[in-house]
């Protein structure tokens, strides 16, 4: 296809020729037919109507004349007013010559010169009928969009005119984005050295107070010298006057032996007045302060006194990693800076701000933390599902993405799950009980094949302890002790036997009161309290088996068991004890308080960690799921698997770190949550 130019034919410059001619050099207006008619004074002047009437308003008072604003001639308003001016005929038709110059401007093929450029929007390209070789003709021709030349500049016209009016408002934002920050760097300059010089003046305050403390200390001793030294001083004056007063009585003295009694008492006081000739006090005194590390000290210190931390962050090219949170849990958003280049900031300091809202517009808290290597968290927390707007800036400028949306939902979902029913390596028969101590260390009783899974955090299963204690298939507690050593009660054999943690029995015990023990626990003391679901009571034994106490009953009054399920130790070695509800005792056994549940259900296992929060897995209609309860007793909120759904929960172990390890008896594994 040919393709084609387009032929300038008008050689007038209409913009020139529109300001000089055809604009009003009052208003600086374009003439029309409408407000802005030209009127043609008696001066030959042309001016346009509003500008007539609005000079008539001001100037005409009582003389009925005004002044032509371009020569200042007095000119007489006629008897219809300004609107009876003659128009300026010549500007009229200038104004008509110009629009018919404007329309007859049609661009010509300059292969086909009769023939009218056309553009096709589709192919991007310019052509005449003649030049398309049918192609944007007949059949085909649906599949084009063809338009006169003349309209596609016009169109390109003005969206050239659009997008530059665009880029001059991006550009007016830039400079005045620049100008800003050039006034906010004049603020940030002011308000540090505000800062240097008022750090400065601390320092010098502590060496002037330092100097003042040292002034005062040669002051007081000078004040101590002197008080001795003046002492001596008038020590030897008063002994120099009692001499003196007995040489005065000798001339009178005839009698020798008072002479000679005189001579012995001078030769006594010769001795006197030798010891007092030495000063009892020195004028020794000297300043140092080279005599140690101390300027040392002070000169490193001052050099490292003070800095100037500055920042190369390009908020716009900073990033934040986003994903999905959970209700109740505390969930981190991590901000990664990066400078104007692109390349990863390494130190911190930078003003970054988060603001995180609720769909209904409610502010949520958070927390940022700077981790000093260019990246930071926010940390927030959720109490409800739904959409969450979070808002991130450094020095009050979005960073790429901002505002981001984030996902929070009910469901938790396990970390990970070990286990599955069979007697192999990784399998559970029928998992009971699990604890955990500080290190890490994870206990899984499996009642079912009599032994131990012992694993580390990550879910890898290290070794196997038993059967020692966990006979006929009935070990139904475990617990730690306070020696690190394990404790498991059987229900079978009424033992309680403490194991190492190599599985090597350490001792054991039974007693004739035991009758159907169902789970164990152990307080600070190494005392060990044992749950008893036959005879509705709780035993409390110390290490050697000695019987200390028992509490409790058939029934559901205070202080009574219908079926108990579970024992763990809380704050304080308090014994909770959970059935169809949580009773909470003293260390001694006395009630204390319940927690109370509105829903028919029974509770399948407890525990209690460092913060004193309460953990309890439940089943009810058929649904099961972890309570999260604060020391009080009230429901914070539920850890409800949704992809993998708990199943008859059996016990639960807290971690340090807030996690929990929850048995899964009908799927016959085990689960760790996050729950904080």
């Amino acid at each position: 296809m040919m393709t084609s130019t387009l032929v300038e034919t008008v050689n007038i410059n209409y913009e020139d020729f529109n300001e000089s001619f055809l604009t009003c050099g009052t208003c600086l207006c374009v003439y029309d037919s409408v407000e802005h008619s030209p009127k043609l004074l008696p001066c030959s002047h042309t001016v346009c109507k509003n500008c007539l009437e609005r000079i008539v308003d001001t100037q005409v008072h009582d003389t009925g004349t005004f002044r032509c604003p371009i020569c200042r001639e007095t000119i007489g308003i006629p008897r219809g007013g300004v609107v009876s001016f003659p128009p300026s005929f010549l500007v009229n038709q200038l104004l008509d010559l110009m629009s018919r110059q404007r329309r007859d401007v049609i661009p010509k093929c300059s292969v086909h010169v009769s023939e009218e450029l056309l553009f096709c929007e589709t192919c991007d390209s310019v052509f005449c009928m003649q030049c398309t070789g049918g192609e944007h003709n007949g059949r085909g021709a649906s599949e084009h969009t063809v338009i006169p030349f003349s309209i596609a500049i016009k169109r390109m016209s003005e969206i050239l005119l659009y997008k530059a009016h665009l880029c001059i408002k991006n550009l007016n934002n830039a400079c005045d984005n620049v100008t800003a920050e050039i006034t906010q760097l004049e603020t940030s300059i002011e308000k540090t050295i505000e800062a240097i010089n008022r750090s400065f003046q601390d320092l010098i305050s502590v060496v002037d107070k330092r100097r003042h403390e040292c002034l005062q200390m040669v002051r007081k001793i000078r004040e101590e010298k002197r008080t001795i030294l003046q002492e001596q001083l008038d020590l030897i004056q008063a002994e120099k006057e009692k001499v003196q007063n007995d040489c005065d009585g000798l001339q009178y003295q005839v009698e020798v032996r008072n002479i000679t009694k005189k001579i012995g008492d001078l030769n006594e006081k010769l001795d006197t007045t030798r010891t007092l000739s030495e000063p009892r006090e020195n004028s020794f005194m000297k300043y140092e302060y080279k005599h140690n590390n101390s300027l040392k000290d002070i000169t490193k210190s001052l050099n490292d006194f003070g800095r100037i931390k500055v920042s190369t962050t390009f908020p716009s090219l900073c990033t934040a990693k986003v994903g999905k949170a959970v209700t109740h849990l505390k969930s981190t958003v991590t901000v990664t800076t990066v400078d104007y280049h692109g390349n990863y900031r390494t130190t911190g300091s930078d003003p970054v701000m988060a603001e995180i809202r609720t769909e209904k517009g409610e502010l949520i808290e958070c927390k940022i933390r700077d981790k000093e290597d260019g990246t930071y968290d926010i940390q927030y927390v959720s109490s409800k599902s739904g959409d969450l707007k979070m808002y991130i800036s450094i020095f009050s400028r979005s960073i790429k993405g901002s505002p981001f949306t984030v996902a929070v939902t009910d469901h938790n979902n396990p970390l990970w799950k070990i286990g599955s029913r069979g007697t192999g390596h990784d399998n559970f028969m029928q998992p009971l009980r699990v604890v955990t101590d500080s290190d890490g260390t994870v206990y899984a009783l499996d009642t079912g094949s009599s032994r131990i899974k012992v694993l580390n955090e990550d879910g890898e299963i290290t070794r196997h302890i038993g059967p020692f204690g966990m006979e006929n298939q009935s070990g139904m507690g475990i617990a730690l002790t306070p020696d690190h050593n394990i404790a498991v009660v059987n229900w079978r054999t009424k033992y309680i036997t403490i194991l190492s943690p190599e599985g090597e029995l350490v001792s054991k015990f039974t007693h004739e009161i035991l009758a159907e023990p169902i789970d164990i626990a152990v307080n600070s003391k190494g005392e060990i309290i044992v749950a008893d679901i036959g005879a509705s009571k709780v035993f409390m034994f110390d290490r050697n088996g000695k019987l200390l106490t028992n509490f409790g009953m058939k029934g559901e009054k205070d202080g009574q068991f219908r079926n108990i399920s579970a024992v763990a130790i809380g704050k304080c070695d308090e014994i909770l004890v959970a059935d169809h509800r949580i009773q909470i005792f003293s260390k001694d056994g006395k009630f204390s308080r319940q927690v109370p549940s509105v829903c028919k259900g029974e509770y399948g296992g407890l525990a209690v960690d460092s913060g004193g929060l309460i953990l309890a897995t439940r089943t009810e209609k058929g649904k099961s799921f972890v309570q999260v309860l604060n020391s009080s007793g009230k429901l914070m909120f539920c850890i409800d698997s949704y992809d993998d759904k708990l199943k008859r929960p059996g016990g639960l172990a807290a971690t340090l770190d807030g996690h929990v390890y929850v048995i899964d008896l009908g799927n016959c594994c085990l689960k760790k949550f996050r729950y904080r």
